[in-house]
């Protein structure tokens, strides 16, 4: 009641001024002053009516060209452009009115009247009329009612979203809602009700249209769409709400022009340029089909083709469009959204009825339609202007006859070729049907209102013939009634209906025209997945296609590639990227590809993770049988060694140099051959620490037994040094004796029995048990504190999992081997001294090629190591192992086993010892040679000289 008690005041101070500016006193009685003169045509009949029906259609589509002289009364344009669609609505408000005043059951205490004008499809003249309905005149006094007689109930308008929203925001002020029940008017800024406190409409807001169609884009997966519409409310807001929809769901925007609402061919071949340079497919048109007819001639003159087109439902079902020379060629395969349809019947024979000398409008109707004027005068003008640019003769023949050009009346209107009598898609002619049996109503119950249980202020009812507009407004928003003939129920919810459209598809019928089949519905009031029911296969598309078109920037980027983004372009245009090794992308237009877990890795189509290969040097691998078989072969050829020496141990050959050393030798290759063998199979926590400490103990004996021997011989080749240097010192001075006369010969005494043999077997094996110990120690440690251990690697190849060991910790590793290391050096490095030494068998130098076949094999194992991954890494582990046993084997012991088994006769104590080695000039002196005696097992040399 505040917010009413607030508009009546404000209505008054608004008829206060207006008054005092516009309404003089003469001779005691009020007049008004008009201040503008309306150009208004259509239709009126308030004369003994109880309430008025206002409505307001577009039935011209623009305003005439007028002169500007401004030295004359400015009247208001007029009109042009008949447009039969909207006549028809026209007459539907005149069938609807009339025939609720037959009826009995419907107001039947009331005589409703009309006043019903021509928007010409332009605000100005909406607002012209808005303000005629305020006024109850021709002219315009705004907020001042100088008419008396019937109220004016509601406006039935006025058209357009535009035009709507200009009415609506002058009826607004007085709580009009007059303003309006509108038919047509769509746009989704109408549903603000703080703006238009008063609007209601029979017509689905375009909030539930615009969904809709990106629903249906997004049903056929297409993401490159243009857009195309008009230039106002209805346009701009509709397919605002459909982009944001659209790209919210990934669709983007290919184009998106703006028809221009008045004629301009430029800005319409620049939007037929774009359609064709765009590679949409998809064009959604929002618009009206007054707005885009002027596009669709164009387009066909271009031969524009292989487009579909979404439909909006203003010119979904538009003869204005559909019947155009050829317009499936472009057209074709559209779909659109329709509003609901229903016949009403009566409505043909009611627009069959007219008569053209009605009134002015339908007058021009008449003309229009048969080309020709019901006005005599005008007739005989145009005959007359024909006659005198034509044959004279001729036309002297025809001066008694009637005028050519002039209409009898009598034409018959079936033959009519327009959209004024196709009522075979009545659906904004239905809304307009529904829009004036609401007002019907609301006045039925605001008339039948009994007082005590009214609605208003002390339960009291409104007076049918002086009520406020805000006591319909009441009735209009409580609204719930039935629609005559269809029986469709209708009521506000908050002025809105439900959004329910028919989807149609334009095909071709029999006679090569458009046929509107139906192929679906859209609900908003329905489930969300039953809001959209379309059945695919009664779609025809462009071109008779049965098969929905596709329309996308670039095609979709399937599993096991990403879509990668163009710089500068839209999201929906992008490249497909192939995952990289180790990513997968299991699904269509992957945003970005996924990482395969640590064990897993990417397939060859990378679109799913697979388990990496388990890789390790399997015992029954080829590979590993033949490794296994040269170790074996290794360690049996050692201990056949072995045996040989057993059965020869008493030999010189043998005792030569400690043959328990050489049987410790023996023990150590024999270890390094089978240690070799737990390389192999997957690795295991035992396995690891057996293979690695194994290796590294067998090799530090194997080294220490040889450095023993090595050291031994490395003070022989010392020791015969010395005797020989001595004995070249006795020779000098022999020789200066005998040079010399004078000199008494005394004969040098003979130097004393010396053992060049300083260290006892003892020693050997105590240096070899010590050097071995040092590293069974340190692997003891290692072991303890940080042992190896098997671990899955996974960094050195991608597609597998190599099972190895780990050794702990580097610095034990390098440690342990770089022992045995330094005992090779020094084995060699003995081994090299005495290499020299002479006898029929030098062990020095046997020892010195050994140790040079271990360091070239182990020198050569680091490069090929370190440049293999996986078993094969294991492999060349194995064989340097073998390679390197192999050597020592041969190089010391196969000298020997020849001896021993071949050349048995050389295999005496004279011929092994060593001895130093006599020039020939040395033969003469009678210097003797080295001797050398074996007592208990220890070889002891002697050196002696004599003449």
């Amino acid at each position: 009641m505040a917010f009413f008690a607030f508009t009546a005041k404000y209505r008054l101070l608004l008829r206060l001024c207006v008054v005092s500016l516009f309404c003089a006193h003469a001779a005691g009685e009020a007049t008004c002053k008009l201040k503008a003169k309306f150009n208004l045509n259509g239709y009126k009949n308030i004369e003994r009516k109880k309430v008025i029906l206002g409505g307001m259609f577009a039935v011209h589509n623009r305003l005439a060209s007028t002169d500007s002289n401004s030295s004359s009364i400015p009247v208001s344009s007029g009109c042009e452009w008949f447009n039969f669609r909207t006549f028809r609505w026209t007459q539907t408000m005149l069938f609807a009115i009339n025939e609720i005043n037959k009826k009995d059951n419907l107001l039947p205490d009331t005589e409703l009247g009309y006043v019903i004008y021509d928007s010409c499809f332009t605000i100005s003249k909406a607002v012209e009329g808005t303000l005629t309905y305020l006024t109850g005149q021709d002219e315009a006094v705004p907020n001042y009612r100088c008419g008396d007689g019937a109220p004016l109930a509601a406006l039935v308008g006025a058209g357009g979203c535009d035009l709507s929203v200009a009415t609506a925001r002058i009826l607004g002020l007085y709580y009009f809602p007059q303003a309006s029940i509108s038919y047509s008017s769509s746009c989704s800024e109408l549903e603000s009700r703080f703006q238009y406190p008063t609007f209601l409409r029979t017509i689905p807001s375009d909030e539930h249209q615009s969904v809709a169609m990106a629903q249906l884009v997004l049903r056929f997966g297409w993401t490159w769409v243009g857009t195309i519409a008009s230039d106002d409310d209805y346009g701009k807001y509709g397919i605002k709400r459909f982009k944001e929809v659209v790209e919210e769901a990934g669709v983007c925007i290919s184009f998106s022009e703006t028809l221009p609402k008045f004629v301009a061919p430029e800005s319409i071949q620049r939007i037929v340029r774009t359609v064709l340079d765009s590679t949409a497919k998809i064009v959604v048109v929002f618009s009206s089909d007054v707005d885009l007819s002027p596009l669709v001639e164009v387009l066909l003159q271009n031969n524009v083709t292989n487009r579909t087109w979404i439909a909006s439902e203003s010119w979904v079902t538009s003869a204005l469009i559909s019947k155009q020379a050829d317009v499936l060629s472009t057209l074709g395969g559209t779909l659109g959204f329709a509003i609901q349809r229903a016949d009403i019947p009566g409505l043909r024979e009611h627009l069959l009825s007219i008569d053209p000398y009605q009134d002015a409008l339908t007058e021009e109707f008449w003309e229009t339609a048969f080309s020709c004027t019901l006005s005599y005068g005008r007739a005989l003008r145009n005959a007359r202007a024909v006659r005198e640019a034509g044959n004279a003769t001729a036309s002297r023949a025809t001066t008694n006859a009637l005028p050519n050009g002039l209409c009898t009346g009598k034409e018959n209107l079936e033959k009519l070729n327009n959209t004024y009598l196709d009522v075979s898609q009545l659906r904004l002619t239905y809304n307009v049907y529904k829009a004036v049996y609401a007002v019907a109503y609301a006045l039925h119950h605001l008339e039948h209102c009994k007082n005590g249980s009214g609605p208003f202020q002390d339960r009291s009812c409104a007076d049918i013939t002086k009520f406020e507009p805000w006591q319909l407004m009441y009735y209009l928003k409580n609204l719930r009634f039935n629609v005559p003939h269809t029986g469709e129920e209708i009521f506000f919810n908050d002025g809105e209906v439900p959004g329910f459209y028919e989807i149609l598809n334009w095909q071709r019928d029999a006679n090569g025209g458009v046929t509107y089949a139906h192929v679906g519905y859209y609900n908003s009031t329905a489930s969300t997945t039953e809001k959209l029911i379309l059945d695919n296969s009664s779609i025809i598309w462009h071109n008779d296609v049965l098969q929905p078109p596709r329309s996308v920037c670039s095609e979709r980027c399937q599993p096991g590639t990403r879509m990668g983004i163009r710089q500068g372009e839209p999201v929906c245009c992008f490249d497909c990227i192939p995952c990289a090794d180790g990513e997968i992308s299991n699904t269509t237009d992957a945003r970005g590809c996924i990482q395969c877990e640590e064990d897993y890795w990417s397939n060859t189509n990378h679109d799913a993770c697979v388990l990496k290969t388990i890789e390790f040097l399997g015992f029954g691998e080829p590979l590993g049988i033949t490794l296994i078989a040269i170790a074996v072969f290794g360690a049996l050829l050692t201990m056949v060694v072995g045996v040989v020496f057993l059965k020869h141990l008493t030999t010189p050959l043998v005792q030569a140099n400690d043959a328990l050393l050489s049987f410790t030798l023996l023990l150590a290759l024999t270890i390094t051959f089978l240690c070799s063998i737990v390389f192999l199979g997957e690795p295991q926590r035992w396995s690891c620490m057996t293979s690695q400490v194994a290796l590294a103990v067998g090799f530090a004996l194997c080294l220490s037994s040889l450095m023993g021997k090595a050291a031994l011989l490395m003070l022989r080749a010392r020791a015969v040094k010395a005797a020989k240097t001595a004995a070249k010192a006795a020779k000098v001075a022999a020789a200066a004796s005998e040079d010399s006369p004078d000199t008494t010969a005394i004969a040098p005494a003979p130097p004393p029995k010396n053992d060049v043999d300083p260290i006892r077997p003892g020693q050997q094996r105590v240096i070899a048990a010590v050097c071995t110990l040092v590293q069974v120690a340190a692997c003891t440690v290692w072991l303890v504190l940080l042992p190896p251990h098997p671990v899955k690697n996974t960094a050195a190849q991608n597609i597998k999992i190599i099972l190895e060991c780990d050794p702990g910790n580097i610095v034990f590793i390098c440690a342990v081997f770089g022992y045995d290391v330094l005992l090779a050096v020094l084995a060699f490095a003995f081994g090299f001294v005495a290499r020299r030494l002479e006898d029929h068998f030098s062990e020095g130098k046997c020892i010195t090629f050994g140790m040079l076949v271990f360091f070239i094999v182990w020198i050569s194992f680091v490069p090929a190591y370190l440049s293999t991954r996986g078993k094969f890494m294991v492999a060349v582990q194995i064989f340097a192992i073998l390679a390197s046993s192999f050597g020592l084997l041969a190089c010391i012991f196969l000298p020997k086993c020849y001896v021993l088994l071949v050349k048995p006769e050389r295999n005496k104590e004279e011929l092994v010892m060593p001895r130093p080695k006599l020039r020939d000039a040395d033969a003469g002196t009678g210097t003797s040679a080295s001797l050398a005696t074996v007592t208990n097992g220890t070889t002891i040399s002697t050196v002696s000289v004599s003449n």
